[in-house]
């Protein structure tokens, strides 16, 4: 199958073929058609996929189809749960709506708010927000979310597992009832049905991978090591496999400016990515690894939702994450759009238990590798995994507060 059987708009094809594209991926090819016969939408695709194109495409060709006069108004809204996902579905509204006249703007916290209000006030047809600055803008009055034809939520899981429910709920409370949704997720947790039972009508159910399994095509492995070993291995890796390019897990802010820190001293340039840095040091600091200026990039969860690297070889677990679905997601970030992948995790005896969620998760068992002069010592004996300021996987309808110390509500 190719973009022309899809029935999308010549403007819109032009850009496709522009930014050097002829063949949908799976989620494209079933998704695109049941937007545009306006279904809903309830779709697991594993981050790589080509799922963002899979709703901007349909989204951009509905609005250029039936464009309306006079000002412009919000006609779709995209929600996502990090900024640099936001930043990353507006970069690809802007691309592939390069030649159909169609206004966005991406919303979010962490940078000054004025340019986001003149834009809301000069006519938008499409936002692309996170919840929480999104609500701050409604609250003010400086948006109106009552023409709103098309919802989608992109990384749904994700953003109930950072508590934004609530938010949500207040947001899906000033749309129209009558409108289009579309709902992406990596996997169909009991979270997700019971959120797309109460805001999906009839939707139409995508799967382009089997339910919470990591992508077959990223080869896997997990180093057993001591934890006081860790940072010694990793920078062992790098070296010896000679990793040009590496993006680098782990479970807390301060480990991640740790590890940077530590990595940079080895003599590879590091630099590290988390939601207490700003906006503009989090994108220079990504700019710096996707131009080759710096060989590591250290990221929380949080903060790596949204990386896009074209042919990133190589995911390292530093720390197993505390959500097995969370493993899910971080390999994903390599293995993209059909390349090759390799993800690796250096696990303590701590962590067998967290390693044991992600098999059971996975349904696979992951080929355990020792690397000479790293064994890990039997005498050692496993202390618990220090949880983040309480953070938990919410349950849709839970009324209890994020702690302060986990994940922000508010992107």
């Amino acid at each position: 199958m190719t973009f022309t059987q899809l029935h999308l708009a010549q403007p819109i094809l032009r850009a496709i073929e522009e930014e050097g594209y002829t063949e949908p991926t799976p989620i494209q090819a079933e998704a695109i058609p049941a937007v545009l016969e306006g279904h809903d939408l309830m779709a697991a695709a594993q981050t790589g996929t080509g799922k963002t194109a899979a709703f901007t495409l349909p989204m951009l060709q509905k609005l250029f189809t039936h464009k309306r006069e006079g000002k412009r108004k919000i006609r779709a809204l995209v929600l996502t749960p990090t900024r640099e996902l936001a930043a990353q579905v507006h970069a690809s509204l802007k691309s592939y709506g390069r030649h159909v006249g169609i206004r966005s703007v991406e919303i979010y916290g962490g940078v000054n708010i004025y340019p986001q209000t003149k834009a809301l006030r000069s006519g938008v047809d499409v936002v692309v927000a996170t919840p929480g600055r999104l609500l701050d803008h409604l609250n003010q009055g400086h948006l109106d979310l009552s023409h709103v034809e098309m919802l989608v939520l992109d990384e749904a899981d994700r953003m109930l597992d950072m508590g934004f429910i609530h938010d949500i709920k207040k947001i899906i409370a000033a749309l129209p009832h009558k409108r289009q949704t579309l709902l992406f997720s990596a996997t169909f947790s009991k979270e997700i049905k019971r959120l797309s039972a109460t805001i999906l009508h009839d939707p139409r159910l995508i799967s382009v991978a089997a339910d919470n399994t990591a992508a077959e095509r990223i080869k896997q492995t997990v180093h057993p090591v001591d934890k006081a070993k860790k940072a010694d291995l990793l920078s062992f890796l790098i070296g010896d496999r000679n990793w040009k390019q590496v993006l680098v897990f782990t479970r807390t802010k301060h480990g991640a400016d740790k590890l940077s820190r530590r990595l940079s001293a080895d003599g590879l340039p590091a630099t590290s990515i988390h939601g207490n840095k700003t906006q503009a040091a989090r994108m220079k600091a990504l700019k710096a690894f996707k131009d080759g200026r710096v060989r590591v990039l250290v990221a929380t969860d949080v903060a790596a939702r949204g990386i896009d690297i074209d042919k990133l070889g190589q995911v390292v677990n530093f720390d197993l994450p505390e959500v097995a679905e969370d493993y899910v997601h971080r390999i994903g970030r390599t293995g993209r759009a059909g390349n090759a992948g390799e993800a690796c995790s250096l696990v303590c005896i701590d962590e067998r238990h967290l390693l044991q969620r992600i098999e059971k998760l996975t349904g696979a068992r992951i080929e355990k590798v020792l690397v000479e002069g790293y064994h890990p010592d039997p005498s050692i004996k496993p202390e618990p995994v220090k949880a983040r300021g309480g953070r938990r996987r919410q349950n849709f309808g839970s009324h209890k507060p994020r702690g302060r110390g986990g994940f922000a509500r508010r992107s």
